[in-house]
């Protein structure tokens, strides 16, 4: 998921009564739940390498000990850095103790609530179709439940509603002089974490006919060998269904209410490209062994070059992310290739030459 779900995420888990136990458990847990997404400094070593280790050893069971750690380090600092003004601290000492907030940090129960923050972080990385490798470096497995869209509104809907309203109420509260007591906002943000599960309930029993519909269908003639449904932001019942048979594969929408599989005929036949010499060559490159690893319907197709460059350009795609309509070519991949199929360059991105 994009960051901003995840901090959303962190800030409800330590909102919902977590931050009763400890000082900075919320802080705490809303870093933790984005702490993973640091992997992203692995693009100065350029876009195919961050490619390679995006959702990589920080997003696995092995990994988030670590992310925990040193995202109780960075609180320990800001902690530290706080406490240098005796004022100022006294001051929101008070302010907590009025609240009815734990006033001192307990180390040790927030390093446990940053590995359950870290823990989100990987679950809603599984539920959409990028997917993630939790049991890296022992497998190398991509697991993802292609449920929900990597930027789902509905999400956001039920977070920013569960934190946002109990401080409307708030407000309604003091403009009636209604006194509140003890810790605010937890029902809200217990309600917001119920919602996220009840968008995934909702969602999955509809990811479910839709793939029953997939399996049911037959497609020119030919029975299905794989098939995988998408979901679309805002619409829970719409799905991108991808179909692989021995010789093509076959895209088309899913209306999983019905349910019904290419509801408006508007399916698109992708014949398997040809293996040649020049796709096998692109294949074994680095960029071409990244991508046949994460893709899970990968499409290759090698064009030769013309003059004043001679060679082969191979263009790297995953029918995953190829909407219909969408008119992009999203997380895709290029390898040029010399007339000796030997590397010439690579490069992450649209499938063009660059400059």
């Amino acid at each position: 998921m994009e960051p901003i779900t995840h901090f959303l995420t962190g800030a409800a888990m330590g909102r919902a009564g977590f931050n009763r136990k400890t000082a900075l458990a919320t802080l705490t847990m809303t870093l933790a739940a984005e702490a993973p997404d640091l992997d992203i400094f692995t693009r100065i070593k350029g876009p195919v390498f961050g490619f390679a280790h995006h959702r990589g050893i920080t997003h696995t069971f092995v990994g988030i000990p670590f992310v925990a750690a040193f995202v109780l380090l960075v609180v320990w600092i800001i902690h530290r850095v706080r406490m240098r003004s005796p004022q100022r601290t006294q001051a929101r000492i008070e302010k907590l103790k009025r609240r009815g907030y734990p006033t001192q940090p307990r180390w040790g129960l927030l390093y446990v609530f940053a590995l359950v923050a870290g823990l989100s972080h990987i679950l809603l990385d599984f539920t959409n179709n990028y997917g993630v490798r939790p049991f890296e470096p022992f497998s190398y497995r991509w697991y993802s439940w292609d449920i929900v869209f990597i930027f789902e509104p509905l999400l956001y809907a039920a977070l920013l509603g569960g934190l946002l309203l109990p401080a409307l109420f708030r407000l309604i509260n003091e403009e009636i002089g209604a006194k509140s007591r003890g810790p605010r906002g937890r029902a809200g943000a217990i309600c917001a974490l119920v919602g996220v599960v009840v968008v995934w309930g909702v969602r999955d029993y509809q990811h479910r006919k839709a793939i029953a519909a997939l399996n049911a269908h037959v497609y020119q003639g030919a029975e299905p060998v794989r098939v995988s449904a998408y979901p679309y932001p805002l619409t829970l019942f719409t799905w991108y269904g991808v179909v692989e048979t021995h010789d093509f594969y076959e895209q088309m929408q899913v209306d999983s209410l019905t349910p019904e599989v290419d509801p408006h005929d508007t399916a698109q036949v992708r014949y398997k490209p040809q293996e040649t010499a020049a796709s096998v060559a692109a294949k074994s490159s680095y960029l071409g062994r990244v991508y046949l690893d994460w893709a899970q319907y990968p499409l290759v197709e090698v064009e030769q070059l013309s003059a004043p460059e001679s060679g082969y350009l191979a263009h790297f795609q995953d029918l995953r992310f190829m909407y219909p309509n969408s008119g992009r070519h999203v997380l895709s991949g290029s390898v040029q290739l010399d007339d000796k199929l030997h590397l010439v360059r690579e490069w992450w991105g649209d499938a063009a030459r660059p400059d």
